[in-house]
């Protein structure tokens, strides 16, 4: 039969205070309730604990050792029970760098002000496997993610940005005036020069270092490397800087970025997340 774990406590405090009474005080008990707690807890154990001499009680060696580990047990206990009421909800997100660091971050500190009890854990891998990786992924494209629950945010407004020594003095009134500049590699060009109007006779010039983020391609830009396709809507403080000119008024935006969800979750921190992150976007595309 094992002890309940309230009579193993105050057997330890009576060891630590070196008398009954003492103990019965610190734990705002009677000495009767106390003598009692330790006569049922030796009668389970099967052994005495204390040596009564007189008024006077002394632990046995055994009962030092046996309170010594279980003042260490209740310890742990007590941890463990202040770290589970400190800890709050945790929200961890994916997201792409570039979304992650020019869209979401800035906007990360109003949020947690509004929700101080709410951790956020912020991840800018590209994977979305395994499922329990991530409460929230920010996404690009059509909207098709079999398994998740997509919530659109705002397109990926693509459009040519260049350093503004780059563009000099030339006014780049049309597509084909990038044909006097290098195009830093993206799979969009072709599109966005076409909707922009290129005439079919100019060639083109491909920069041979292929970067695989946009941040790595606005890096490139900025140091004058080439013209790239970026989302206006990421870089629109390198372009309030005039770190980058964005020449041109023609975006493709097919594309959009999206918040997605695990089909099925009903964690409020998660979907609230979401919303918040809706109504965030929302307001960045009636700017």
């Amino acid at each position: 039969m094992r002890p309940a774990l309230e009579s193993l406590r105050i057997f330890a405090e009576c060891v630590r205070c070196g008398s009954f009474a003492a103990a019965a005080e610190s734990l705002f008990l009677t000495p009767a309730a106390v003598s009692l707690r330790i006569r049922t807890l030796e009668k389970e154990l099967g052994k005495a604990l204390f040596v009564r001499r007189g008024p006077r009680v002394e632990p046995t060696n055994a009962a030092l050792a046996l309170a010594a580990r279980i003042d260490r047990a209740i310890g742990d206990i007590d941890s463990a029970l202040g770290e589970f009421h400190r800890a709050g909800p945790l929200i961890r997100i994916t997201a792409p760098p570039s979304f992650a660091s020019r869209w979401l971050a800035p906007r990360l500190a109003r949020y947690q002000a509004e929700h101080p009890d709410v951790a956020i854990e912020l991840d800018v891998s590209m994977d979305i496997r395994p499922k329990d990786a991530f409460d929230v992924a920010i996404r690009t494209g059509t909207g098709s993610w079999p398994g998740f629950d997509a919530r659109a945010l705002f397109p990926v407004d693509l459009t040519p940005m260049l350093s503004p020594a780059l563009a000099g003095r030339r006014n780049f009134a049309q597509a084909s005036d990038l044909a006097e500049r290098v195009l830093l590699p993206h799979p969009a060009w072709p599109r966005w020069l076409q909707e922009a109007g290129r005439a079919n006779d100019v060639p083109f010039r491909y920069s041979t270092i292929e970067y695989p983020n946009h941040e790595l391609n606005a890096d490139a830009a900025m140091a004058g490397e080439g013209v790239a396709l970026l989302p206006r809507s990421l870089f629109e403080a390198s372009l309030e800087d005039r770190k980058l000119l964005a020449p041109f008024d023609h975006v493709l935006a097919d594309d959009w970025h999206f918040a997605l969800l695990h089909d099925g979750e009903t964690r409020r921190e998660a979907t609230a997340f979401v919303d918040w992150l809706s109504a965030e976007a929302e307001r960045h595309r009636g700017r």
